[in-house]
């Protein structure tokens, strides 16, 4: 009596189980991939801090006008486990509302979880101060009506500081996303000297 012969299997189907556990060992490592991606290195967004804000010089002329030069100081942390790379970033500022000065920062990177400390400074050309009546309700300067000398500009001033930076966060060197960090400080400014009483950010 002959002993039965085992019969291999046809090799189409061994090619498919083999195209099966490559297809799921392929999915297991996208999966693993995806979840260090969204729990270690997930982007975020970049921290601006401002330090100090300050007027080098300052003038109003006829109590209707006024020019100063602005200085603004910040530190920008990078979170992130990679680089930051900045490239669309500006420092806008605003009075009432309207954009009085502004600044192009340039390009640069501040490297995995690390601090860069930025100094900005720029001159404002003259822009009018608002009269009684015209400014809107809690901005511009305060307007003091004295009777027979009619309307006189108030003590103070207040100005808005907007810095926006906008760049790319690479991780793992394949996965890009872009960030934007912004920050706006509104600064209350002595009309008498130009002297910053404070701002709050």
């Amino acid at each position: 009596m002959s002993k039965p012969r085992h019969q291999k299997p046809p090799p189409g189907r061994t090619n498919l189980a083999s195209c099966v556990v490559a297809t799921i060992f392929l999915v297991f490592v996208v999966i693993v991939i995806l979840i260090v991606f969204f729990t270690v290195f997930k982007p975020t967004e970049p921290k601006i801090s401002v330090n100090s804000v300050q007027l080098p010089t300052f003038s109003v002329a006829n109590s209707t006008t006024v020019n100063f030069t602005f200085s603004q100081y910040v530190s920008v942390k990078n979170p992130n486990r990679a680089s930051f790379a900045h490239y669309d970033s500006t420092l806008q500022l605003l009075y009432a509302g309207s954009q009085v000065g502004f600044m192009f920062i340039p390009a640069g990177t501040i490297r995995a979880g690390g601090t860069q400390y930025m100094a900005a400074t720029f001159s404002v050309q003259s822009f009018p101060l608002y009269a009684a009546g015209a400014a809107p309700e809690n901005v511009g300067p305060v307007v003091v009506t004295d009777g027979s000398n009619g309307p006189r500009v108030g003590p103070t001033m207040e100005i808005e500081s907007r810095m926006q930076m906008a760049g790319r966060v690479r991780v793992l060197h394949f996965f890009s996303h872009n960030v934007e960090a912004v920050s706006d400080c509104r600064v209350a400014i002595s009309v008498s000297d130009g002297s910053v009483l404070g701002f709050h950010c």
